[in-house]
């Protein structure tokens, strides 16, 4: 499966080099972290800025799940400290998210914090349990059309979530913004040696308090924590009830959470060039949420814009960056929550849109990209955005997606089928017809229609060569076609199967009963 265009950071920027498709286990581990002093320089560097940009975006998860800003901070701590040693993509931030915050939140509304914590816990059971039974391999059943639409969908998702940074507020916002998004364009031109978001942050950050300016801060968006996290475990009976009223949510909770982390797993081995453990991946998200829980955190996953920012933007490439994310995360609103609490949205609001910018795929939407892509393609795309965006759920818009590419991709390979009428024949009292294509459910259901039953001799031959047998369905139409002959006094041989083809015929043919 391909995947979609993503420009890949800068050769100078990059702390490890990287050639061919190398598993991303040994370059991305700690020790490589310190293999040289350009390297642990951008680790730490990165790691800075997703911390930064992690805190607004936790404090608004939680206002979305309805609990307070502390529990989304502590879950971003354990979730990326965790995932930093567990998780098969080295780089990949994790943390409280929207899709997440979204799934819990009716848990917390309806049965409280307790009831949150422990639909958490046993989600991170389920997807232990999942990436034992293997659910890192179906990844390869999502199209690279779907993966396109995830991607597009997310950089509009990540820019609209500040959009309402950008409603009512001092028109002072607007040129900090833009200011922010200049920095980080041409900062980059002059040195790579530290992230151009950090520069605008700081930069914007001493602009206001400097100048006096009164505009949102980070303060405004929530409290900040002001102790460390401690360990809990969730006040509820332990009984069939309360499973069954916290196992749907867990269950949402699991499959969102995975596929989200998998599909952005997926989306860092294109930009890093590497290959990642998607089974290690599910696992380590399915523990990162169990420490989460009882540390009294909302759960979370893999986070792709604050992946982008560490892996695309600050050129990030090792667990570490990764581990002081949630370490610098824990000292800024801890330690240092005075000082976080000043900073401007408006410089985080200029990360974000970056982020935004870069993320999106605009090789994707180019005219002559979509002259050139067939229109299915295009289709399942611009299904997948739409979804995605009009739910304000990544998990959703690519189960559309994927169902969408499954319809077309039937409805083409139905077309590919053909019976033909071979007309030259050595007996004749014998009409021999050649099936050619792949036959399943949606392609076999007309082949009954394709023979003469009135007018052709006693003795019919289909031959088989060129086609394939899938399902039962196409078994039970060739079914359909004898009894058809047979009730006319005429009898019909098959020949030509391949084995798989045969195997499947023989285990089924006479056994599905009418209609079936």
């Amino acid at each position: 499966m391909s995947h979609p265009p993503v420009d890949l950071p800068d050769p100078a920027s990059a702390p490890i080099p990287v050639t061919g498709a190398p598993e991303a286990t040994a370059s991305g581990s700690f020790r490589a972290a310190f293999s040289s002093v350009r390297t642990f320089r951008t680790e730490v560097l990165a790691g800075l800025v997703v911390a930064l940009a992690l805190i607004p975006e936790a404090i608004a998860f939680s206002i979305i799940a309805g609990v307070d800003p502390r529990i989304g901070l502590f879950a971003s701590f354990t979730m990326a400290v965790t995932i930093s040693f567990l998780g098969g993509r080295p780089a990949m931030i994790s943390a409280a998210t929207g899709a997440i915050a979204l799934v819990v939140a009716p848990v917390v509304r309806e049965h409280g914090l307790d009831y949150l914590i422990a639909t958490v816990l046993l989600g991170g059971v389920i997807q232990v349990v999942l990436a034992l039974l293997g659910v890192a391999k179906l990844m390869r059943f999502i199209p690279r059309s779907v993966m396109v639409g995830f991607v597009n969908a997310l950089a509009i998702l990540i820019f609209l979530s500040q959009v309402t940074h950008l409603i009512d507020v001092p028109w002072i916002v607007y040129p900090l913004v833009a200011a922010g998004i200049a920095i980080m364009v041409f900062f980059p031109r002059l040195t790579r040696v530290v992230p151009a978001p950090l520069v605008a942050i700081v930069l914007l950050t001493a602009a206001v308090v400097l100048a006096g300016i009164n505009v949102p801060t980070v303060g405004d968006e929530g409290a900040l924590p002001e102790s460390l996290p401690s360990l809990l475990f969730p006040d509820v009976p332990l009984d069939l009830e309360t499973l069954q009223i916290i196992a749907p949510y867990a269950l949402a909770m699991a499959l969102v959470g995975i596929l989200e982390s998998l599909l952005t797993a997926k989306l860092v081995d294109d930009v890093t060039d590497t290959h990642s453990n998607k089974t290690r991946e599910a696992l380590g998200q399915g523990a990162a949420n169990i420490v989460t829980g009882f540390f009294g955190g909302m759960g979370g996953c893999a986070m792709i814009g604050q992946t982008m920012i560490n892996v695309k933007t600050s050129g990030a490439r090792t667990r570490l960056s990764t581990f002081l994310a949630g370490v610098f995360l824990l000292i800024l609103v801890v330690g240092l929550g005075d000082v976080v609490a000043i900073m401007p949205m408006a410089a985080l609001v200029a990360v974000m849109i970056m982020v935004s910018v870069g993320t999106f795929d605009w090789h994707s939407i180019r005219p002559a990209t979509l002259r050139r892509m067939p229109r299915s393609e295009t289709t399942v795309m611009v299904a997948t955005v739409v979804v995605t965006v009009v739910t304000h759920n990544l998990a959703y818009g690519v189960i559309v997606g994927v169902l969408v590419a499954m319809v077309l991709f039937a409805n083409r390979v139905a077309h590919l089928t053909s019976v033909n009428r071979l007309d030259a024949s050595d007996a004749d009292d014998q009409r021999v017809y050649a099936v050619e294509g792949e036959l399943f459910f949606a392609s076999s259901n007309d082949l009954v229609y394709q023979f003469d039953y009135a007018g052709d001799p006693k003795n019919i031959v289909i031959d088989m060569t060129k086609a394939h047998i899938w399902d039962a369905s196409t078994v039970a139409t060739l079914d359909a076609i004898t009894t058809k002959y047979e009730a006319k006094g005429k009898s019909v041989t098959i020949v030509g199967m391949n084995d798989d083809s045969a195997a499947r015929h023989e285990r089924l043919a006479g056994n599905l009963g009418a209609g079936h």
